[in-house]
């Protein structure tokens, strides 16, 4: 590997450790076991570098490691502990010796485990993966459940009474061809249908999108969206159970439209007229219910995106956990179908930018709602939306996640938090900018936010930046 003191001074100088990059100080000496389980964790995450003898913490001084006198015994050693290879260099650094640690990639479709913990870091910690992470992973050498066929032996009449092709062509802007020739190779080239000696076959990922009924396709029919509405704050007495009847993308807008017709309403008095409300403004439903078509688990069985309607509230929900950190959702993309993303994006139904996130925090802001929990339950990814409520009657937690959105919102979008546009952000005069300031405290001891070193010390000036930045 030949690695230089140069280009530990170069690893020294990135913004955060990473996936790739690991530094711990170990003056003296490391626990081996420790040392094996962040071996574990680095290769499961693509693998990547550990560093013996430089903080952790910027600006990440060369201190020096006395810890593994013999790297050619300790490599051995590793092997035997773990299975895997681990290449180790001793450089003797100006400022003191640093062993690093080359580790490289679990194999695709295995997950590295010591003493049966599969392990993955969690901040500055080792933590377990969970059964969904393991599930993926085992599965990256499996066909994609998406590309199997779903209806096979079909002549061209039996594609298109199953597909809704017209509405296929109009969400892609493309004029319908003359000849039934002409959509189904268009259908062909989008590999959503495949043509073989015994006629048509249709991919599950086609008839997922296009279908006209999804209950014509067996395999199908159990990942049809549901909508939910419940009398009030609870399960206990169901008003409605609706279940989506078209394919996700033919049927996207209509889905929209019924969940907006079922949300409850209430009166607010502006400028002397009485004015109904929706309990949540439309762009929060379009973009969190196409993000959890976008983003469902299909290897979980028995399970759908879900839409429940409360009195004072709206869940959506899709099977799997999140890709991406939910305390990343703002800044973070990752796609886990990237094919019904692609089109899902061409047909105008998503950006696949990450910017849903952004539009639905804005809108809450703009609104006046409590921030949106984003969270993860058994197998699952849950957004839930709030009605109005006015900053009195939000409690801390509730509070100190608004002010983490507003945070994170503002950095995205290349502008920063301060006492000010937090306090707008609640809609809360001037001579309340103590009490905004106690949020702020309490979401810098919550350890989300950070003061934004590099304006000084001074509170009138302050602003502030997620954790993350």
């Amino acid at each position: 590997m030949n690695t230089t003191p140069e280009q530990i001074d170069l690893w020294r100088g990135v913004a955060s450790e990473h996936q790739r990059l690991e530094f711990k100080e170990a003056k003296t000496q490391l626990d081996s076991r420790k040392l094996y389980r962040y071996c574990v964790a680095l290769a499961n995450e693509g693998g990547g570098r550990l560093l013996l003898g430089v903080a952790d913490k910027p600006p990440r001084l060369v201190v020096g490691t006395a810890a593994f006198p013999n790297p050619v015994d300790l490599a051995a050693r590793i092997f035997q502990a773990l299975g895997f290879r681990v290449d180790i260099e001793e450089v003797q650094h100006p400022d003191g010796r640093v062993l690093v640690f080359n580790i490289p990639s679990r194999p695709r479709g295995t997950a590295y485990h010591f003493e049966g913990s599969y392990l993955m870091r969690s901040g500055e910690a080792l933590a377990p993966m969970s059964e969904d992470q393991l599930r993926r992973i085992f599965a990256e050498g499996e066909p994609d459940w998406l590309e199997a066929f779903s209806r096979t032996s079909l002549d061209e009449q039996g594609v298109v009474d199953l597909l809704d092709t017209q509405a296929f062509f109009d969400l892609l802007h493309l004029p319908y061809p003359t000849h039934r020739k002409g959509v189904l190779a268009r259908l062909i080239q989008e590999r959503l249908v495949d043509e073989s000696e015994d006629g048509y076959a249709v991919r599950r990922l086609g008839g997922l999108m296009l279908a006209r009924r999804l209950a014509d396709f067996d395999d199908l029919m159990r990942k049809a969206p549901r909508v939910v509405v419940y009398t009030g704050n609870s399960k206990l007495e169901t008003r409605l159970d609706h279940l989506e009847a078209k394919g996700i993308a033919v049927g996207f807008q209509g889905l929209v439209a019924f969940i907006m017709g079922q949300l409850p309403r209430h009166e607010v008095i502006e400028n002397a007229l009485r004015k109904e409300n929706l309990l949540v403004p439309e762009i929060t439903i379009r973009e969190l219910t196409a993000n959890a078509l976008i983003h469902q688990d299909f290897s979980i069985g028995g399970a759908s995106v879900m839409v429940e309607i409360y009195a004072n509230r709206v869940e959506i929900s899709n099977p799997g956990a999140p890709i991406v950190p939910v305390e990343r959702f703002i800044d973070g993309y990752q796609s886990r179908n990237e094919r019904l993303a692609d089109l899902m994006r061409r047909m105008g139904i998503c950006e696949e930018k990450s910017s849903g996130i952004d539009k639905v925090i804005h809108a809450v802001e703009m609104n006046r709602l409590p921030a949106p929990d984003f969270r993860t339950g058994h197998q699952r990814t849950i957004a839930v939306l709030f009605g109005r409520r006015e900053f009195e009657g939000m409690d801390r937690e509730e509070r100190i996640r608004a002010c983490y959105q507003h945070c994170a919102l503002r950095y995205v979008m290349a502008e920063h938090m301060t006492n000010q546009s937090l306090r707008e952000r609640f809609q809360l005069p001037e001579n309340k900018s103590a009490v905004v300031s106690q949020v702020i405290a309490q979401s810098i001891e919550a350890g989300i936010i950070k003061t934004d070193e590099r304006v000084g010390a001074s509170r009138k000036f302050a602003r502030y930046l997620p954790f993350w930045a």
